[in-house]
């Protein structure tokens, strides 16, 4: 194990005005060879301490962590340049303004800029994806729907739950999560078929299920919070959060298969080749009371961590990892960075916004054709 470094963006401060509280990040010590071998970088999100990270590596090989300030920050979808991000009132749409070989201080390959910014309220956004117009899709967990977004509304609802009978702004069944495929939303999961206010609840520790948004059928239940639902190589992974399992759903037999055990409540799920790369955390008051989790980890006399994990998807081990302490005990979204080395992007604290301009080149044709 060694220590990373500090983060490398500028000082920032909470909402409040004060310091942000500081996170360190102890890593396994093939975790930043691996990234490379991949030709990746990573991003997570936590709500908790309310930051955006980046991660990649340096000139000279060692982690950089490049971190935002973004309240609550959620739900992520990477496609090409542009990078989705769900916060605690706005949908936040960055893209890559650097060309393709071009850096920044000859360190930051990728620099992702937020272009466009979607005022939505708070609505308890969790999952984020991109359809294949082009228009952002999220995970309305106030509202019990995915909804899109809107020029007008604070959000455009287009699917709820055949049991929630109405579009109210109660937190009914804990919606969550979100699977894309081919530029559709797919597979949600949900913690309970509740339809009342905070009802989910009741259904934490076995009532979540996946269900699939084109047929409104129920592909899995019995599931202890799931989240973070994926479709990789032809196969519905998801995290059975409450339990800390890693796994996919058979959808001929509409069961949960485990894959992995992670020491903590997982949410974030991302993959890479045969790699997937999953966010753990800690729980809220010492113990996760009501799951599973809490007496599997006793019986395995495992502490729980808060971090990131790289399990190798031919044999469900782990094989490199990076954990947090500190100011972050929670992480919500993992995403994987593809053909990016070193990531940062620009916030809404500091000056970088004011000052870094792009455009494409002059074409006189453009004029004629507006």
């Amino acid at each position: 194990m060694q220590p990373a470094p500090a983060e490398t963006s500028p000082s920032e401060q909470s909402p409040t005005g004060q310091a942000a509280p500081k996170s360190s990040f102890t890593l396994s010590e093939g975790f930043v060879a691996h990234m490379a071998a991949q030709g990746i970088s990573l991003a997570l999100t936590s709500y908790q301490s309310g930051k955006f990270y980046l991660l990649g590596r340096a000139p000279q090989g060692q982690l950089m962590i490049h971190a935002r300030t973004f309240q609550k920050a959620m739900g992520m979808h990477v496609s090409g340049g542009t990078l989705l991000l769900a916060t605690h009132f706005q949908m936040q749409r960055f893209e890559n303004a650097l060309p393709a070989g071009n850096t920044i201080n000859s360190t930051y390959d990728a620099c992702y800029v937020p272009r466009i910014t979607y005022n939505t309220g708070v609505l308890d956004a969790h999952d984020v994806g991109q359809l294949s117009n082009g228009q952002i899709i999220f995970v309305n967990t106030l509202f019990n729907c995915l909804a899109t977004t809107s020029p007008k509304d604070s959000f455009i609802p287009v699917w709820k739950p055949p049991f929630i009978s109405g579009i109210f702004g109660e937190d009914r069944c804990h919606l969550n999560g979100l699977a894309m495929e081919n530029g559709k939303p797919r597979y949600v999961t949900l913690c309970g078929p509740s339809d009342t206010a905070q009802g989910w609840r009741a259904y934490r520790a076995g009532g979540g299920m996946v269900m699939d948004v084109q047929t409104n059928e129920i592909v899995c239940d019995g599931m202890s919070m799931p989240h973070s639902p994926r479709l990789h190589n032809g196969q519905l992974w998801v995290l059975n959060s409450g339990t800390g399992e890693l796994g996919t759903v058979d959808l001929a037999a509409k069961k949960f298969q485990p894959r992995a055990f992670l020491p903590g409540f997982l949410r974030g799920l991302s993959f890479h080749g045969k790699y997937a790369y999953v966010g753990l955390s800690k729980p809220r008051d010492q113990h996760f009371e009501g799951l599973p989790l809490d007496q599997k980890l006793r019986d395995a006399k495992l502490d729980p961590v808060c971090g990131i994990q790289a399990v190798d998807l031919d044999t469900g081990k782990c094989v490199e990892w990076m954990h947090v302490e500190g100011a972050m005990g929670e992480v919500y979204d993992v995403a994987v960075l593809p053909g990016v080395t070193c990531p940062m992007a620009v916030g809404f604290a500091d000056n970088d916004i004011k000052g870094l301009l792009s455009h494409p080149p002059f074409d006189e044709k453009i004029l004629a054709s507006l």
